[in-house]
């Protein structure tokens, strides 16, 4: 049976016992099969034409080199669209929607010492100079919009030199997040758990990205909606997900699959309420994840063993 196929029947389980959940739990339907592509557009102001060479400030980013990539993305790529690779981390961006398709992070537990000589404070949320003024999401969308500026790659990985921790700060790699209750509070557990994880494994990988997912309306059809914030409309996604993919012993994996409302999440739920099957992120992301990892290497999804299902 191919790895695919397992992480479907893994999944059934994992459906049934988490994603429900959270359909019932918050008021969302379950987990959906497939999603419609929407994008709200409205007016800007004219913005004189760019040079399309990458800045100064740009070129240092874009010249880290295919090799630290390649590491990076060793089990596969999502997609090509628009991709940007930092010192840990690679990040695809959507320019409709003025923020990434996925970012997808490589942790050692070498790459999480930090560096007590790094301070947080002087990092700064900037525009991504690599990025088309066109394309840009700014500080002033965010603004006055009730959310936060919310981190695909967690600040948190990314410690072990100053660079490394000012690159996650670019607003490319950011999202709206509801703050209180999501961004401060429940995604920031996530993102504490997978460091946990990755303290303890050889190596992991973390594709973090956005989801827009329909919702049935009162006319019986669903539909994809969303907000946009600010004068570059950028795109407020209905949910967050994070596939957490762990090198627990030499050539011997453990995967994770959570999917969270973008709202208000009450302290008491569990993460593993939020497990879905593989499947249903990559149907409604539109890419595959990670599907350049052997079958025969992956033992575990979701914390069941999927080695009975081959």
């Amino acid at each position: 049976m191919s790895l695919r196929r397992a992480l479907r029947a893994g999944g059934v389980v994992v459906l049934a016992g988490g994603s429900f959940l959270l359909g019932a739990r918050y008021g969302n339907e379950t987990p959906f099969r497939r999603l419609q592509a929407a994008t709200a557009v409205s007016p800007v102001p004219v913005v004189p034409p760019l040079p399309l060479t990458p800045s100064e400030e740009a070129k240092p980013l874009l010249e880290i080199g295919p090799s630290r990539a390649s590491e990076i993305m060793r089990y596969g790529f999502p997609g090509f669209d628009n991709l940007r690779t930092f010192e840990d981390f690679v990040l695809s961006y959507d320019r409709k929607t003025r923020t990434a398709h996925w970012v997808c992070e490589h942790l050692t537990p070498t790459s999480l010492i930090y560096d007590k000589s790094v301070d947080r404070s002087k990092c700064e949320f900037r525009a991504d100079p690599s990025i088309h003024k066109y394309f840009q999401s700014e500080n002033t969308d965010y603004r006055g919009s009730g959310y936060d500026r919310g981190h695909l790659a967690a600040a948190g990985n990314h410690r072990k030199t100053q660079n490394s921790v000012d690159q996650t700060f670019l607003l490319t790699n950011m999202s709206p997040q509801v703050g209180k209750g999501f961004n401060r509070d429940k995604w920031n557990d996530l993102e504490r758990y997978a460091r946990k994880v990755a303290k303890k494994s050889l190596n992991t990988y973390i594709l973090t990205g956005p989801l827009y997912l329909p919702r049935k309306a009162d006319d019986g059809n669903k539909y994809v909606r969303y907000k946009v914030i600010g004068a570059n409309n950028v795109a407020v996604p209905t949910h967050f997900f994070k596939v957490i993919l762990a090198e627990t012993s030499p050539s011997n994996f453990e995967m994770e699959c959570f999917v969270l409302p973008n709202e208000v999440i009450p302290d008491s739920a569990e993460l593993s309420i939020f497990y879905v099957p593989l499947e249903m992120i990559e149907r409604s992301g539109g890419f595959l994840i990670f599907d350049k990892l052997p079958k025969e290497k992956l033992k575990k999804v979701n914390g069941k063993k999927v080695g009975g299902f081959w």
